[in-house]
């Protein structure tokens, strides 16, 4: 399994070894050793999510407060999407900032997104399917969304795709208002939740 550490600080890209034959293919995309080695915890996993989209289709960018957050840990079996972690932690070095991962059911690429971190991604194939490893369960009273095409954040969305949003995301705020209303998370708050889990992990 190789590991990348993305431009977001706490997201993570996991490449693991695919094994085809006459059969089909076997890979595991997540694998806990190559997981603890590079976040320095476990992941805990309270809800298991599973999205099918058509092209264009654009969810996110969703996060949600910290504590305790909702670390996600995303691959696709199906399809292809362009996946992609903003930093929406005031305080954060990299605040505003995002990083891309093309994910996919050739390489079966993964992402983690550490508690704090948005999340969103744009379908590029039919029945595009995203699964998604949460480490806490749905909480609608904790959850927010930044608008995807929020302008100032210039997310890497293809010109030649038509996004197609639901209602909740083309209404969400851009970055500048989330952050004006106080509904973003802080980057203290996300280092003392990730020191949290790491000495957790460690008794």
């Amino acid at each position: 399994m190789q590991v990348r550490e993305l431009a977001v600080p706490g997201g993570y890209e996991f490449c693991p070894p695919v094994f085809p034959d006459n059969r089909g293919l076997f890979v595991a995309p997540f694998q806990e050793r190559a997981f603890r080695d590079a976040t320095g915890h476990a992941l805990h996993v309270a809800q298991i999510n599973h999205s099918v989209s058509r092209p264009g289709v654009v969810r996110g960018v969703h996060y949600a407060d910290v504590p305790p957050g909702q670390a996600k840990y995303v691959y696709c079996p199906r399809g292809t999407l362009l996946d992609v972690a903003v930093d929406v932690r005031t305080g954060s070095p990299t605040f505003g900032g995002w990083d891309v991962v093309r994910l996919d059911s050739a390489t079966y690429r993964a992402v983690y997104l550490a508690e704090g971190i948005g999340h969103a991604f744009i379908a590029l194939a039919e029945d595009t399917v995203m699964v998604y490893l949460c480490s806490t369960s749905y909480a609608p009273d904790r959850e927010h969304t930044v608008n995807p095409l929020d302008p100032a954040l210039g997310l890497p969305w293809p010109a030649d795709v038509e996004p197609v949003l639901s209602g909740k995301d083309a209404g969400a705020p851009t970055l500048a208002e989330a952050a004006e209303a106080g509904l973003l998370p802080s980057w203290l708050d996300c280092q003392a939740r990730y020191a949290q889990l790491r000495a957790a992990s460690a008794h």
